[in-house]
C-alpha cells in the first residue's frame, strides 16, 4: 500500500472586520482545537499589524495551520494539513477547518482540498 502523506485544506473567505483585527480569539481556538483533536504543537507565532490584521503560523508534529487577515478587506486565507503519519487525519483536518469558518462566522469564498 503506498502512502499517502495527508489533506492540505486552503481556503479565502469572508468575514466581519471585528473578527479579523487581534489575534487573541484565534490564538484561543487554535488552541483549544489542537487539544480536542489530540494534535501537538511544536511551535507558532502569532503577529498583530500596526493598523489591524494578524498572521499566525502553528508548527504542529503532524505538520501546520496558517492563517492571514485583512479586516480592511473583510478578508483571511487559511491554510491546515495534517499528515497521515501514523493516522489517517482528514476527518480532524475537516474538522478544523469547519471550525474555523464557524468561529469567525465566515463565508467561504474559495476551499482546495490537496490530497498529497
Amino acid at each position: 500500500m503506498a502512502y499517502r502523506p495527508g489533506l492540505h485544506l486552503l481556503s479565502t473567505f469572508t468575514a466581519s472586520a471585528d473578527q479579523l483585527v487581534e489575534p487573541s480569539g484565534c490564538q484561543a481556538l487554535f488552541d483549544r482545537l489542537i487539544d480536542s483533536l489530540e494534535l501537538t504543537k511544536v511551535g507558532e507565532v502569532y503577529h498583530a499589524f500596526p493598523n489591524g490584521g494578524f498572521t499566525a503560523v502553528v508548527c504542529l508534529a503532524e505538520s501546520h495551520v496558517s492563517i492571514h487577515t485583512w479586516p480592511e478587506l473583510g478578508i483571511a486565507t487559511f491554510d491546515v494539513f495534517l499528515s497521515n503519519y501514523l493516522h489517517d487525519n482528514t476527518a480532524k483536518a475537516r474538522q478544523f477547518y469547519v471550525d474555523v469558518l464557524c468561529h469567525f462566522s465566515a463565508t467561504e469564498l474559495s476551499k482546495q482540498e490537496l490530497t498529497r
